[in-house]
């Protein structure tokens, strides 16, 4: 690792440690030159995922669009912005564990469904709603009807 005071290459590492919920590592290092000390965090570098929308276009997976959508269904209800955080981290460590390179919205529509079904009922309806387009009122009772026959 270089070192970012006299750009010596050599460098020892004296403290590692586990961040982000093991998702990344800190590590304290030493320049074996000038002897100072700085700091590198090492993370997984996941595929480019693209995402393909609904009229057919790509582009590339951005999650905070997900994260503004579910904050948007979230709105006035008892759900923390950690608890969305980690819907989405659920969401693209499946997407990523599944070595998906391009997936559609359609799917990580239905994760997301899938993930706030069981954290909060009413922000479900609410994002199912705009992501499946309710024509009538009909569609919307029958969505709610599913709902309390699984809870049954």
């Amino acid at each position: 690792m270089k070192c970012p005071y006299c750009s010596f290459l050599q460098s020892r590492v004296i403290d590692s440690r586990p961040t982000d919920e093991g998702t990344s590592i800190r590590r304290r290092r030493e320049c074996e030159s000038c002897k100072k000390r700085f700091t590198t965090y090492e993370k997984i570098e996941y595929v480019r995922l693209v995402v393909i929308k609904k009229d057919g276009n790509r582009e590339s997976f951005d999650r905070s669009k997900i994260i503004n959508g579910i904050i948007k269904a979230c709105e006035k209800r008892p759900v923390s912005i950690e608890q969305i955080e980690n819907i989405v981290d659920q969401i693209e460590y499946n997407i990523n564990k599944n070595m998906f390179k391009e997936i559609e919205t359609k799917k990580i529509g239905e994760l997301v469904m899938e993930k706030l079904k069981n954290i909060d009922e009413v922000s479900y309806v609410r994002f199912a709603s705009v992501y499946r387009h309710f024509k009538d009122i009909n569609t919307f009772v029958q969505e709610l009807e599913k709902i309390l026959n699984e809870k049954r």
